[in-house]
């Protein structure tokens, strides 16, 4: 498969910037094609622009200054997230990124007479995320409702293939954390891709 990973920290000593470097380790190693796309590294402007803005729901949404990153979406086969959250979600960048790569014409079709979205990204054959929290599970979940988890399920994946698999790794309490939770986490996310 051609798997996007996906990355948004701005650390590169971070434990979030391993968990990144051992997704496309492992996913090469399995035999996959990757694109590395880090997405501070390469300076990726998440402002949505006012043209952008006044083409979203035109005819043709103005992608001039994303071409790129479009074009990688429109040919993957699967794409992995990976990221902090941040106050229970994902890091503005990240926000950006979707904001303006995942658009109209490009993730979805939008048909606002029929009050409908209709998805764009039937390549798309595998969703996953990998994440960390620096609050414990039973606070995201339980009083924050899980806002993260949520967005990307019920918003993003479904722009992907009706059979994309899907899967969603998280290492909770990061505030707390130590070198052996970390590990253990690290060998989590590792088995998960190498089943991919």
């Amino acid at each position: 498969m051609l798997i996007q990973v996906v990355h948004c920290h701005p650390l590169q000593d971070s434990y979030n910037h391993a968990l990144f470097g051992a997704i496309v380790e492992t996913l090469e190693r399995g035999g996959h094609q990757v694109i590395a796309t880090d997405l501070y590294r390469e300076g990726f402007d998440p402002v949505l622009s006012a043209a952008e803005r006044r083409s979203y729901y035109a005819p043709a949404y103005d992608d001039a200054a994303i071409a790129a990153q479009i074009g990688v979406l429109r040919r993957i086969d699967g794409i992995v997230f990976c990221f902090p959250a941040w106050w229970f979600s994902m890091p503005a960048l990240l926000k950006g990124y979707f904001d303006r790569v995942w658009a109209p014409g490009v993730a979805f079709a939008h048909d606002p007479a029929g009050a409908r979205i209709v998805p764009r990204l039937a390549n798309v054959k595998l969703f996953g995320v990998v994440t960390s929290y620096g609050s414990p599970w039973w606070l995201v979940r339980w009083y924050a409702g899980d806002p993260c988890r949520k967005v990307l399920r019920r918003a993003l994946k479904p722009m992907c293939a009706r059979d994309a698999r899907w899967f969603y790794l998280a290492h909770y309490d990061m505030d707390r954390s130590t070198p052996e939770t970390r590990a253990r986490f690290l060998a989590r996310v590792q088995a998960r891709l190498a089943q991919v």
